[in-house]
C-alpha cells in the first residue's frame, strides 16, 4: 500500500496530474484554514480535490479573469506539473496556465485607405 493511499489529501498535488496537462473549469474558490493561515482553494467542475492557490497561480488566474475570485467561476485554466522552488528546494509543483482567448471575427474590415479606428 502506498502512503498517499493511506493518508489521502483533499488537495491536489503534482503527482495527481501524472505528468499530463489537465484542462479544467473553475467551479468555485473558497477561503480555508490551513494550519494557522487562511488560503484560497479553487475547486473544479467534475474534480473532487481542490488546489490550494499560491501567489503565482492566483496571479496567473487573476491576470486573465480579474482580481475578484468570484468572477473566476466558469472560467477555464490548465493545470500542469513543473519543477518549482519551495523553501529553497526544487520540487514538483502545480502551475496554472490560462488558455489563450479564441480570436473573434472582425465585425467590419478596415481597408488600406481607411482611417485607423484608434
Amino acid at each position: 500500500m502506498r502512503v498517499s493511499a493511506a493518508f489521502p489529501s483533499p488537495y491536489l498535488k503534482a503527482s495527481d496530474l501524472q505528468g499530463r496537462r489537465i484542462p479544467v473549469k473553475i467551479l468555485r474558490v473558497e477561503m480555508q484554514e490551513l494550519g494557522d493561515e487562511l488560503k484560497p482553494v479553487v475547486y473544479f467542475e467534475g474534480k473532487a480535490k481542490g488546489l490550494v492557490l499560491n501567489k503565482t497561480n492566483a496571479n496567473t488566474i487573476s491576470a486573465a479573469y480579474g482580481d475578484e475570485m468570484e468572477d473566476w467561476e466558469g472560467r477555464e485554466t490548465v493545470l500542469y506539473e513543473t519543477e518549482v522552488e519551495y523553501q529553497g528546494r526544487r520540487m514538483p509543483g502545480i502551475r496554472c496556465l490560462v488558455p489563450p482567448r479564441k480570436p473573434q471575427k472582425p465585425t467590419d474590415e478596415v481597408g488600406a485607405d481607411d482611417d485607423i479606428p484608434f
